[in-house]
């Protein structure tokens, strides 16, 4: 079931479907250009971006993933499923308010956690680029606050 256009269109996460969590291993990405995964060597055969694994395991980076959408423009909490290590936000658009899900989970993996960041557009066909400019941003952002931490 989907809701009309209107509904979709409130403030922060207010107004969307209610979410669920993403299932990685079985994501299959539409035909449609709006949308970016990055995944970890291996994770999945239509990943964009391949994610090297992370200096630290899942159970640390977790904190750190939580917040990662703290501060950024028009970004809001969606959902989270700490048992997954699994958080998605929601990302209006800066003139039309239109919103954009991004989805991330921590996978343990050898040598260090394995990062999946899925950003999508919910309207439309193209995003001009949007998405995997968000995914790239993010991943710089993630990097440097385990840095931090």
């Amino acid at each position: 079931m989907s809701a009309p256009i209107g509904a979709l269109l409130g403030r922060g996460a207010a107004g969307l479907p209610p979410a669920e969590p993403v299932d990685f291993t079985r994501l299959v990405l539409p035909p449609s250009p709006n949308t970016c995964l990055a995944a970890p060597p291996g994770g999945h055969a239509q990943a964009h971006i391949t994610v090297p694994p992370l200096p630290v395991d899942a159970a640390t980076a977790w904190p750190v993933l939580r917040r990662l959408g703290e501060g950024l423009p028009r970004t809001y909490p969606l959902a989270e499923w700490p048992e997954r290590r699994q958080a998605q936000w929601v990302a209006r658009s800066a003139l039309m308010n239109y919103p954009d899900v991004i989805a991330a989970e921590l996978v343990p993996g050898p040598g260090g956690a394995g990062l999946f960041l899925y950003s999508r557009s919910l309207f439309g066909w193209s995003d001009l680029g949007v998405n995997r400019r968000r995914v790239e941003a993010w991943l710089a952002a993630f990097e440097a606050a385990l840095r931090r931490r």
